[in-house]
């Protein structure tokens, strides 16, 4: 045996024995999805409203700030809606100090006066921004969530370039506490409770119509009303209080820097919070003015508590509600892995069962079997001895596949069981190609040896350019689909990759081997 046909034999057996103990055992080592191991699937849809008017209420404490360190005195401001606000108290005067500040601070906004109101409208290009942003924070933010909590192989992916987010949660041990987890979207905002003039804690009241009255029947442009819940222990609504809250967001949860499970002054389960530089400065400025006045506490749309501001607050805090100790826990992590950036609705959940999994797995495995021996029974019928060069290759084939999903940490999906019954056919593919060129030559009076060199060196051109052209549809799919359409472009282009090596290295292998057998081979079983 010379020393290239040796080399070649060591490479391929290293080949597949790497590939097979990767690959070993296959139940444990390939990631099943959510089709074939059971678990949840949900599709979000973020509410970017909700960062619009987060950034608008940021952006007008910024420019009222700006205008009164240029000397700007008696400056209001007031949204109009998530894109808009009317600035109020700035003569012609300040004209110069306005578009100063306007220029610096607010490059995504235009503006034009009438008389004393000066309205701002934010830009589209920045609108489309903030509401992408939103999104691929939205996105990370869950994926944060899932990833502490310890779900093995999640899908967590933009559809498109919509406000839409896919999560699929294969496996799951506790789906319940896993959809709560991605359910309490924590979005949290501080806001002032608001004080109607000449009544003293008019703010709050346990029922909606005496809130109203203590506003003269209707509240102002600026407030908004939001409601504190008090449950038992199984959830059942008990009573409600009533509070009047200040449009405008102190800080949100995009301030935080870290949060804690921790115990409050009588032992109870309270959540301990820090937050960033730019947080704790805005939190401080807006606690030091307003000493005495209560500041509402508000997570998902609801209040946990309002406590009293009774000194300046800067860098930390601790949010309280009558939570259970595995609320504050989780509560935590939601917090600490990111606020997300907006509330988030849930257009469509599916819970797929492990029984319906594991028939998957039976249906997809028994109909690679019977592909397998049909293309098996084919290549033998049809070209005999050569035939079993073929089925080695196939097993060769099959095998590099699984190592290589083993070894990439890629989740098979049933549309990817789907890819891999098609590589078995494409895995022989090739060889028919070679195996027709190689009978050409022999009915044209070629020697054996010249006629396999001849058939393998002929077909080459159109194995790479049926290979190499599947692979590029196979990228493009996996670069434009989700979920099961990814699945399927991530087997079918190892398969591809497969194929080649075993049709045109190992073959060629197996068919030098045999004519280097001592004395001249005359004939070839094909």
């Amino acid at each position: 045996m010379n020393q290239s046909l040796l080399w070649r034999g060591v490479l391929i057996l290293a080949v597949l024995l790497v590939m097979a103990y990767t690959a070993y055992p296959p139940q444990e080592t390939i990631n099943l999805g959510l089709d074939l191991r059971g678990g949840i699937h949900l599709v979000l849809q973020v509410e970017t409203e909700d960062a619009l008017k987060a950034e608008t209420d940021k952006d007008i404490d910024r420019l009222l700030q700006e205008l009164e360190s240029e000397g700007v005195q008696g400056a209001r401001a007031e949204a109009t809606d998530s894109g808009s606000f009317v600035l109020r108290g700035v003569g012609d005067d300040d004209e110069r100090a306005l578009d100063r500040v306007s220029d610096d601070f607010l490059p995504g906004w235009s503006r034009s006066r009438s008389g004393d109101e000066v309205r701002f409208s934010r830009r589209p290009e920045e609108t489309n921004s903030i509401e992408d942003q939103a999104v691929r924070q939205a996105v990370q933010t869950i994926r944060n969530r899932i990833d502490a909590f310890g779900v093995a192989e999640p899908v967590i992916q933009r559809q498109g370039n919509k406000d839409r987010i896919v999560v699929q949660l294969p496996g799951v041990d506790d789906p319940e506490r896993v959809k709560e987890l991605i359910k309490n979207t924590a979005f949290l905002e501080f806001r002032l409770v608001a004080e109607p003039p000449g009544v003293q804690g008019g703010g709050v009241s346990p029922s909606r119509e005496g809130l109203l009255s203590n506003f003269g029947g209707s509240l102002p442009t600026s407030v908004e009303l939001f409601t504190e819940d008090e449950r038992d222990d199984d959830g059942q609504l008990l009573s409600q209080t009533f509070y009047a809250l200040e449009s405008r967001r102190v800080i949100t949860g995009r301030d935080l820097k870290d949060a804690r499970p921790s115990l409050g002054q009588f032992n109870e389960p309270v959540v301990s919070f820090s937050l960033t530089a730019d947080g704790a400065k805005t939190f401080g400025d807006v606690t030091g003015q307003n000493i005495g006045r209560f500041l509402a506490i508000v997570l998902d749309g609801k209040v946990q508590s309002a406590p009293r501001i009774n000194g300046r607050i800067t860098d930390s805090g601790v949010i309280e509600g009558g939570f259970t100790q595995q609320q504050v826990e989780d509560l935590s992590t939601v917090l600490r892995s990111g606020a997300l950036p907006a509330s988030i609705n849930y257009l469509e959940e599916r819970t797929v069962g492990p029984s319906l999994g594991q028939e998957s797995v039976e249906q997809g495995v028994r109909a690679l079997a019977v592909g397998g021996i049909l293309v098996v029974l084919v290549m033998l019928v049809f070209y005999r001895g050569s035939g079993i060069n073929a089925v080695i290759a196939l097993v060769l084939n099959i095998v590099l596949v699984f190592g290589a999903l083993a070894a990439l940490d890629a989740t098979l999906t049933l549309p990817g069981i789907a890819g891999i019954i098609l590589t078995v056919g494409m895995a022989v593919d090739a060889n028919v190609l070679v195996f027709e060129r190689i009978k050409e030559e022999l009915r044209a009076g070629r020697a054996v040896k010249t006629a396999v060199a001849a058939g393998f060196g002929k077909a080459l051109s159109s194995v790479l350019d049926a290979n190499i052209t599947t692979l590029i549809a196979a990228m493009f799919l996996f670069n434009f689909g989700t979920g099961p359409i990814r699945g399927f472009a991530v087997t079918l282009s190892v398969g591809i990759l497969a194929s080649v090596f075993t049709a045109i290295f190992n073959s060629r292998w197996l068919f030098d081997l045999f004519l280097s057998r001592p004395g001249r081979v005359e004939k070839l079983s094909i």
